[in-house]
């Protein structure tokens, strides 16, 4: 099977939120539950991929660390957060003796490719730790974000994300506001990668307007297919075809089902639908994954990344021959990467 490298993963948010039972080190001896540690990643070929920095809202964090909501209203500061996250990114890659390894650059995953190293790639979801004059955003690069998404599901200084009920539309709110656009034009001089994923309909046609670089959203679905706020609509694929950008599958079973439903009873032909899907809307050089790992409800069928070599051969079945599943599974990441970041 081919290496996978992903768009999306919620590793680090599921290791900062249990940090007080979970030391990172626990990510090369195994973790118990959720999607994603060292040896099922081995086990399923998965090659490493985009890793998430993420400000859960207070409410969240108080629920699953089982806190006060006052506890954690006055320990939210997203600034800490995100240095929090990041420096567990890199005490992860410390304590893995080479077995991963941060990649700044396209050459950088190439060569894990080939070594058989874990590759990781910091990106920021949701820009909240930065102000609306981009605060801080130097220093986020200097530790190695090289991939942003200027928003989650709620508002910021740079707009909103998609924050709409299932069934719905993206239109679900206002475009970028100044400062939204300033980062826009910022990630396009620093060469970083601008993540459209949680972007309402009206901010995803401002950055498209603004940027000079291919559109990219790591781990979106087909509302055609799924009625998702948050899926992509043929209009909007038909913006990222044009710019030569790329969709990253999302595993998770809310942005797969026409139902909209969070049901692990779903077939990985759900997932082979919204590929074939892509590829017809997109062309085969723009569609990769972007599973949502510890982010999201999977299909039984996947269960966690070790599901991966079940989707594979489910795409094979479904008559995805060798060359597209390498395009799938990590050549068409790094084309794009190599694009937007320049090596």
């Amino acid at each position: 099977m081919a290496p996978v490298f992903d768009g999306h993963n919620d590793l680090l948010l599921r290791l900062w939120l249990e940090q007080q039972q979970t030391p990172v080190e626990s990510v090369f001896s195994g973790l118990d539950g959720g999607h994603l540690d060292y040896p099922r990643m081995r086990q399923a070929g998965f090659a490493g991929g985009l890793f998430a920095v993420f400000v859960p809202p207070a409410r969240y964090v108080a629920q699953q660390r089982g806190i006060s909501l006052a506890a954690a209203q006055e320990a939210h500061c997203p600034l800490r957060i995100c240095q929090q996250q990041i420096d567990l990114f890199y005490r992860m890659a410390a304590a893995s003796q080479g077995k991963m390894a941060v990649c700044h650059s396209a050459r950088d995953i190439a060569q894990c490719l080939q070594s058989g190293t874990i590759a990781l790639v910091l990106h920021l979801e949701g820009a909240d730790a930065l102000d609306g004059t981009l605060t801080g955003l130097e220093t986020f690069i200097r530790r190695g974000v090289r991939s942003i998404g200027p928003f989650w599901n709620l508002p910021n200084a740079f707009g909103e994300g998609v924050n709409g009920a299932f069934p719905g539309s993206p239109d679900t709110g206002p475009g970028l506001t100044e400062a939204g656009k300033a980062l826009v034009r910022a990630c396009n001089q620093q060469r970083i990668m601008i993540d459209l994923s949680h972007m309402n309909e009206r901010a995803f046609w401002d950055t498209a307007a603004l940027s000079n670089a291919p559109l990219v959203a790591t781990h979106s679905n087909a509302h055609a297919l799924c009625p998702q706020p948050r899926n992509l609509t043929d209009a909007q694929l038909c913006a990222i075809a044009a710019s030569d950008g790329l969709v990253g599958v999302n595993f998770g079973t809310a942005f797969l089902r026409a139902d909209g439903q969070r049901n692990g009873k779903t077939a990985l032909t759900k997932i082979v639908r919204h590929v074939e899907y892509l590829v017809a809307k997109l062309g085969e050089d723009r569609v990769a994954f972007g599973s949502d790992f510890d982010g999201i409800s999977l299909p039984d069928e996947m269960g966690d990344v070790t599901g991966l070599p079940r989707l594979m051969a489910a795409l094979a079945a479904a008559g995805i021959d060798k060359s597209l599943s390498e395009k799938l599974a990590w050549r068409n990441w790094l084309r794009v990467l190599k694009m937007t970041w320049g090596d």
